[in-house]
């Protein structure tokens, strides 16, 4: 029952957001056939399982509702420029994202990269720009920050890393670093964003960075599941291309009832961990489980 109700705040959010963005990105771009490939690979049919992370961060830290739309902004250009990239034939390789096709494939390939790395930079315009929080340092702090998550040693390496593994033979620990810097970091930066813009404590900070982390190691363990045992109507995009591409997968090293139980296992930890924290925000516990049902 909790997913469901989840779920309707998902899609509710998703809808108000997709509103708010599409108008930005309209305001923002031109007629290019550059802009045109930029709102193409944005307007891609994505859940915006981030703005949602950031809006509840965003009622705890107290952050006004223009900055958690800007800062969800921004990270949704990110999301989207990783995925146009992700999707080239360098990359991984695939003609489809979300049942439509992949930016390279509408466009061209040389579009597709100019377009997520303007993508990138409009992120940074978005955050440095448009945010109407007043102090200078809390906003220059949220800015390196979000370099630190997405560059040589986050989101860029995990890509990087997801590449040089494929068809070796890792150990587990060296899996769950890949996903973190992969698909942890931005979700890391989604959910603690709104306590670094508001100049909270240390163990905020801390609190929040560690729940986006779990948040995210989750939604990649998971997404490996969906890509195994999906369909494409289901996924949108090739189904089994993991396997296909000798991936490096935690699923493929210890197995389905393994992965799941580690994310139990991880949620329990975290739980008797900041449980002061989650017992006056209980919807985060629902959160992490909603992440877990995502393959029901």
């Amino acid at each position: 029952l909790i997913s469901m109700n989840l779920n309707t705040l998902i899609n509710i959010n998703k809808k108000k957001f997709d509103i708010k963005f599409k108008k930005l990105l309209k305001n923002k771009l031109d007629r290019s056939s550059l802009s045109n490939a930029m709102f193409y690979g944005s307007i891609n049919g994505g859940k915006r399982i981030r703005p949602f992370l950031l809006m509840e961060a965003a009622k705890i830290a107290k952050i006004s509702a223009n900055d958690a739309f800007i800062i969800s902004a921004c990270i949704e250009c990110i999301h989207s420029y990783s995925l146009i990239h992700d999707d080239l034939p360098s990359m991984d390789d695939d003609d489809f994202r979300r049942g439509k096709l992949s930016t390279h494939k509408k466009f061209n390939e040389a579009t597709a990269i100019l377009a997520g790395d303007a993508l990138h930079d409009l992120a940074f315009e978005l955050i440095s720009g448009n945010l109407k929080n007043k102090n200078g340092i809390s906003k220059l702090k949220l800015i390196n920050y979000l370099s630190l998550c997405i560059g040589h040693k986050g989101l860029a390496l995990g890509q990087a890393l997801d590449l040089e593994y494929e068809n070796e033979e890792l150990s587990k620990n060296k899996i769950l670093d890949m996903y973190s810097r992969k698909t942890g970091k931005l979700f890391e930066f989604s959910f603690s964003a709104p306590f670094i813009l508001k100049d909270n404590s240390k163990k905020d900070i801390e609190f929040a960075k560690d729940y986006g982390m779990l948040f995210g190691l989750i939604f990649q363990v998971i997404d490996d599941l969906i890509d195994e045992i999906g369909t494409f109507k289901k996924i949108g995009k090739t189904p089994g291309k993991d396997v296909k591409q000798g991936k490096s997968t935690l699923l493929e090293l210890i197995g389905g009832k393994q992965v799941t139980d580690l994310c139990k296992n991880k949620i329990d930890a975290f739980v008797k961990k900041y449980k002061k924290r989650l017992i006056k925000n209980p919807i985060l516990i629902d959160m992490l489980n909603f992440g877990m049902n995502r393959i029901n």
